[in-house]
């Protein structure tokens, strides 16, 4: 995610990258966001990977902390504020984001649980790197508590409001196989999956 406007806005977006395609199937291939200068590759919608239901993390081990590491500097080289592991094809429950403005707040929450949410409902402009160039308004609780394990495997419990809340509820539906663009009517969603696959495809005529 990307903060488009002011931090306390709360409209978030995802910034986009030309399209290179991967991944092959039969005639059409799933294209992915290649970051420059990053280590992991961004799966695209429709994708059907991206509907994955990533499981627990067994340990924080010295392949975790690896993973935690690629993520964020994945997540920096897009510009982007929050990014999961579902994203880039890995389905184990680690997230990382930061929604600072000075941009050197990193955080990342591995198996994170949401124990409170705010009765209060809050409706901000989403998008994201999975499904580039759609915006659409999504309701979320205002303020959120999540508890996960650090990098170091410690426990600690945050309070998120503002970005912060839309961010960490948006990338734990990516941990839960769920694209903030199900959240739109059905209408919508096959519009976004046509414009999607045919730019996917008219992308990889040109290559």
């Amino acid at each position: 995610m990307r903060a488009r406007l002011a931090q306390t806005s709360l409209r978030t977006v995802h910034k986009c990258f030309p399209v290179l395609p991967r991944v092959a199937a039969a005639s059409f291939q799933y294209p992915v966001l290649v970051v420059p200068m990053a280590r992991l590759n961004i799966l695209r919608y429709p994708d059907p990977r991206l509907h994955t239901v990533a499981k627990p993390v067994p340990a924080v081990d010295e392949r975790i902390r690896r993973l935690v590491d690629d993520l964020l500097e994945t997540m920096y080289a897009a510009e982007g504020v929050g990014l999961a592991a579902t994203q880039v094809d890995v389905h184990e429950r680690v997230i990382v984001m930061d929604t600072s403005e000075t941009r050197d707040h990193p955080i990342a929450l591995i198996n994170p649980e949401l124990t409170w949410a705010s009765e209060e409902m809050r409706v901000a402009e989403e998008g994201c790197l999975s499904v580039p160039q759609i915006y659409d308004k999504v309701e979320r609780h205002a303020s959120v508590k999540v508890q996960a394990l650090d990098r170091q495997g410690e426990r600690f419990e945050m309070h998120a409001e503002g970005l912060a809340a839309v961010c960490v509820q948006h990338e734990m539906d990516h941990l839960r196989g769920k694209v903030f663009v199900e959240y739109l009517s059905a209408l919508k969603r096959d519009r976004i999956r046509t414009k999607l696959l045919k730019k996917a495809r008219d992308g990889q005529r040109d290559d």
